[in-house]
């Protein structure tokens, strides 16, 4: 699940105005915010001038997890540097 409108919202932005940033149709962009491919989520990031994990998880999720993930291989921990 990611939370992309969300952050549209907390950016300012509506989809149509995003989509307008963007160059794209509001009813594309909405299309693709159902199942984002890798590349237009970085086209999403940039143009809301946030970093791409931040469109899954909010830097308060993050700092609750004490900046560590678990490793779904190994099961160790991986700490994460929150910019």
């Amino acid at each position: 699940m990611n939370r992309i409108k969300e952050v549209i919202k907390e950016k300012g932005y509506t989809i149509t105005s995003l989509s307008e940033k963007l160059g794209i149709a509001r009813e594309s962009l909405s299309r693709m915010l159902v199942s984002p491919s890798y590349p237009t989520l970085e086209k999403i990031a940039s143009a809301l001038d946030v970093p791409t994990w931040q469109l899954f998880a909010s830097s308060q999720e993050v700092q609750e997890t004490k900046n560590t993930i678990t490793c779904p291989h190994c099961g160790k921990p991986i700490e994460l540097e929150v910019k």
